[in-house]
């Protein structure tokens, strides 16, 4: 019995051009009708554990080295202030990982369009590295010094000390190998946990898996350790100062001022910067001797963090305390928000009381014992109600005084107490309607109404010297002769003033610089920022980071450091009528002296 096949392969015949049919080579037991006995062929598979690549340790890449090279070489360029060999060594070396970092996903992009895997670089390729690193980086570093003695030049600072410039290199490598050996550990982590995952899921999930935790569990590590734990640290140090009493401080025995006798706010319960602003300034003797006229002693009004239980009850002691004071029957009424530990800037507040003949009333409140920059982090909403309930209540006990008998009122803040001191106002018309004036001095760049004045200036002025709406109500300038532009235009009713320093990095310092290049670095410089700053990515942006610890350490009108400024900013706000060029000097000096 014949047995057909189960399939035929297909032959061409060439002699006639037609295809034929032929039987297929079938087994033994194929051909009797049963199946294969011999078992499949093996198929190597790879082990799961290989699938993953081991973590490498701290290895240096030519395309990663490439870019470290030319972010430190970057890093020397000029940024607002002048900055030690220390900073400058710790710039460079954050600047070169973020370089090496770009330089490395730079390659790892590139050898994924062209299909192709990593290749070990040629010994010559390492030494065209070093011998352009030899040449260029002497080259940056002594531009870079060229640059940082004009800037010291432009703020009337001394030369540093060449002979510690030595140890620049090593604290640069540090930083630079510390960062790396970092992003080394977390890569290994992420490896090993994939490799680990890899047992029991896919190989991507366990990838994207294992990253997700490694990253997720880096995260809670810094905020929910390092950060918390830090401003915990914080919290206890800075609570215990906030008991202390500043040297200089003196508890008044005047009622005019909170603590003393008759006050409803306790000595003790004004915290450190409270005791400093109700124990010092100016008395009705040493306003006359400047002014030459009968003076009257200031009224001054401060509740601090102890004094009542939050912000709302504070609010609302301290305004019951400026009526206990006789506040309100006084000619001006300045309402401050303090900075983050309650501090209020004396030049400003001395300066206020100088031009008004004392016949004024200050009141502040302390919403933190942290630092500015602390309590920014923390808690920016503690800083927004502090200035709104602040205001609103002084203000409501204003308005219901008759027209005739209210005083002129006005409002001041300075850094964070800018940013506290905005937050009771929706804008221009607002300013304009609710108070006489206002002075905000080194306004950072998140400030609300600080932003929408600027970023709607009129067209062809520059951010670093804004004009809003022709200047009729909001000026910026830090021009100690009081010409705020635009000099040409009437300045009619309510004045407001934002004093802003061009070299100031709390008014310029946001994240956008490290992609996106601001107006103030395409537009011409400020009188004392050097023409050669420029915007570099990412580089920008740990320069002005840099400057932001030091903002303080500058001469006055450079900087953060704002303080005969105010002389010019309130003469131009209050308007007296009886001072002479003299006498605004010798404030000018008082105010500077402070």
């Amino acid at each position: 019995m014949t047995m057909q096949p189960n399939s035929d392969e297909v032959a061409p015949d060439e002699s006639a051009g037609v295809l034929h049919r032929i039987p297929a080579q079938r087994s033994a037991p194929e051909r009797e009708g049963q199946p294969d006995p011999s078992p499949p062929p093996k198929t190597t598979r790879t082990p799961k554990t290989a699938r993953i690549g081991k973590g490498r340790g701290l290895r240096y890449t030519l395309p990663g080295s490439w870019g470290a090279l030319v972010f430190v070489c970057l890093s020397f360029t000029p940024s607002l202030l002048p900055c030690s060999w220390l900073v400058q060594a710790i710039v460079c070396g954050i600047n070169g990982s973020i370089g090496y970092a770009l330089g490395v996903a730079g390659a790892y992009v590139g050898r994924a369009f062209v299909d192709r895997d990593p290749r070990p670089a040629r010994r010559r390729s390492w030494g065209i590295l070093c011998l352009t690193a030899a040449v260029v980086l002497p080259v940056a570093a002594t531009l870079g010094h060229w640059w940082q003695r004009q800037i010291r030049e432009l703020m009337g600072l001394p030369s540093e000390s060449t002979w510690l410039v030595l140890l620049f290199p090593v604290v640069a490598a540090a930083v630079f190998v510390g960062i790396l050996a970092v992003a080394c550990a977390l890569r290994t982590a992420c490896v090993s946990l994939s490799r680990l995952l890899d047992y029991w899921i896919g190989l991507r999930a366990a990838r994207i898996l294992g990253w997700g935790i490694v990253l997720a569990t880096t995260v809670l590590v810094v905020n929910g350790v390092v950060l918390d734990g830090s401003t915990a640290a914080a919290d206890r140090v800075f609570s215990l100062r906030d008991r202390l009493t500043k040297q200089g401080a003196v508890r008044p025995t005047s009622p005019l001022r909170s603590g003393g006798p008759g006050s409803l706010v306790s000595w003790d319960s004004l915290g450190r910067e409270g005791r400093v602003f109700v124990g010092t300034g100016p008395n009705a003797e040493r306003i006359s001797a400047v002014t030459g006229r009968r003076a009257h002693d200031p009224i001054r009004v401060f509740a601090g963090t102890s004094s009542a239980s939050d912000v709302e009850a504070r609010a609302e002691l301290a305004v019951n305390d400026l009526v206990r004071a006789g506040g309100f029957a006084r000619r001006t009424l300045l309402v401050v928000t303090t900075t983050g530990s309650g501090w209020v800037d004396p030049a400003s507040v001395d300066t206020f009381e100088y031009l008004t003949g004392g016949d004024s009333a200050t009141i502040a409140m302390q919403y933190s014992y942290l630092p500015s920059w602390i309590s920014y982090l923390v808690d920016q909403n503690e800083t927004r109600q502090a200035g709104r309930e602040l205001f609103d209540a002084v203000y409501e006990r204003w308005s219901n005084l008759p027209a005739d008998r209210r005083p002129k009122l006005y409002v001041f803040g300075e850094s964070l107490g800018s940013f506290g001191g905005e937050t009771a106002f929706s804008g221009e018309h607002d300013l304009r309607n609710r108070t006489s004036g206002a002075l905000f001095a080194g306004p950072p760049h998140f400030n609300a109404l600080y932003r929408s004045f600027t970023d709607q200036r009129d067209a062809g002025s520059r951010e670093v010297q804004a004009v809003y709406k022709r200047g009729r109500t909001v000026r910026f300038d830090n021009d100690p002769g009081g010409r705020f532009a635009p000099t040409s235009a009437p300045w009619r009713g309510s004045r407001v003033v934002y004093l802003v320093n061009p070299s100031d990095p709390i008014v310029w310092w946001d994240t956008h610089l490290i992609l996106h290049r601001p107006d103030w670095l395409r537009e011409s410089r400020g009188n004392d920022v050097v023409p050669a700053m420029t915007w570099i990515p990412f580089v920008s942006f740990c320069q002005v980071t840099a400057d932001l610890p030091f903002a303080t350490g500058v001469p006055t009108g450079h900087g953060h450091t704002y303080s005969n400024e105010y002389v010019a900013a309130w003469r131009s706000i209050l308007r007296p009528t009886t001072w002479s060029t003299q006498q605004y000097a010798r404030l000018q000096a008082i105010a500077g002296a402070e």
